[in-house]
């Protein structure tokens, strides 16, 4: 190969050596050299050295666009030879040395668990932020739910939060739908045929022995715990058998937790279902009693913005903004649009720039 490019360039010139190298990373798919090679090409078409000394910030300043713009076309183009060859992690270097994301998210999206690179993919995916849901669709599907859990406690993107807190509602109850139905199959002859949590238990008290259960529990309390963050109504439904189903367990399953969620099934199932509009007095009336905190972002979430200010205003009134897990009284004025209110409270609280958002609100709004 070196006696052959030394006839082309002796042929040609330099053009013609680099245009038969080309050729050949092309044809032996040797995509990192030929990246350097196709920088060569375009430092030799500006007149650069075709070694390329320092940074691009030391290409002339006339000539720097043009060579970024090579830079560019090359990244792109090495990085599409590899998505070809499903080398994702190959690939992922130069389109992000370009900041462009989604050609590697749209191959991440293709993937069906199997990818031979899964835990490098997972890590571009989920830690890169190229494509959060689809990484943890992956961790989820290839290592199980445990270890899905305890990664999502610190999970980094919400914008795609709640569709993972979906995406661990459906895979538990369809865990618990699976395992409840070999029990009764297994009892009963035949394999019922419903979906349904509460279909299946229905009349089927002995599948709730003192030591039987049809899922980890810890799971089952994390994943509901997830779910109070939810506004699909679908998935919102599906968190609620799972509650249904917690609620049969014996007590050797009921573990308690923090307030207002002592009975942790209970509980949780009366928070979900004032969020799909059922029983919201009830639920507010029985949260009044814990954390202040808990029962303002519930209003919140029910849209009961001047009854989530009032008691606002009666517990949370000491509590520094800093410290608060639900919105401020403040912030609750601009959810209810009670511009009065807001200006009333900032001046009281010496918040100059509360003031001027609730002065300077259109007198319509």
């Amino acid at each position: 190969m070196f006696e052959l490019i030394e006839q082309a360039i002796r042929a040609g010139g330099a053009e013609a050596g680099l245009n038969l190298l080309v050729q050949r990373l092309e044809e032996e798919k040797n995509y990192p050299l030929l990246f350097e090679a196709r920088m060569m090409q375009r430092r030799h078409a500006l007149g650069l050295p075709l070694v390329q000394m320092g940074s691009i910030d030391d290409v002339p300043e006339d000539k720097r666009a043009a060579y970024e713009s090579a830079f560019t076309e090359a990244a792109r183009e090495i990085g599409t030879l590899f998505l070809g060859d499903c080398q994702i992690s190959k690939a992922w270097p130069y389109f992000r040395a370009i900041g462009d994301s989604a050609p590697v998210a749209a191959a991440i999206e293709k993937l069906d668990g199997t990818h031979e690179e899964l835990d490098r993919v997972i890590e571009i995916a989920l830690e890169e932020r190229v494509h959060p849901r689809k990484g943890f669709e992956l961790m989820l599907a290839h290592y199980g739910i445990c270890r899905a859990i305890t990664y999502f406690e610190q999970y980094p993107d919400p914008k795609t939060r709640e569709e993972c807190i979906a995406l661990l509602v459906r895979t538990l109850h369809q865990e618990l739908v699976e395992n409840l139905k070999r029990a009764i199959t297994q009892r009963e002859g035949s394999e019922p045929d419903t979906q349904s949590i509460p279909g299946l238990i229905a009349g089927r008290d002995w599948l709730f022995g003192d030591m039987d259960y049809y899922a980890d529990t810890s799971h089952v309390i994390s994943i509901i715990r997830f779910a109070l963050d939810l506004h699909d109504p679908e998935a919102l439904r599906l968190a609620l058998e799972i509650c249904h189903y917690g609620g049969h367990l014996s007590h050797n399953f009921k573990y308690r937790v923090d307030p207002p969620f002592e009975d942790v099934y209970r509980d949780h199932a009366l928070y979900l279902q004032a969020l799909l509009g059922e029983n919201e007095d009830a639920a507010i009336a029985h949260f009044r009693t814990g954390p202040a905190q808990v029962l303002v972002a519930l209003l919140v979430r029910l849209k009961r913005y001047r009854e989530a200010i009032q008691f606002s205003l009666d517990h949370l009134g000491e509590v520094p903004v800093e410290q608060l897990a639900c919105p401020s009284v403040l912030q609750l004025c601009e959810l209810a649009g009670d511009y009065e209110l807001l200006r009333k409270l900032a001046r009281e609280r010496g918040d100059l720039l509360s003031f001027v958002a609730a002065n300077f609100r259109p007198q319509s709004t």
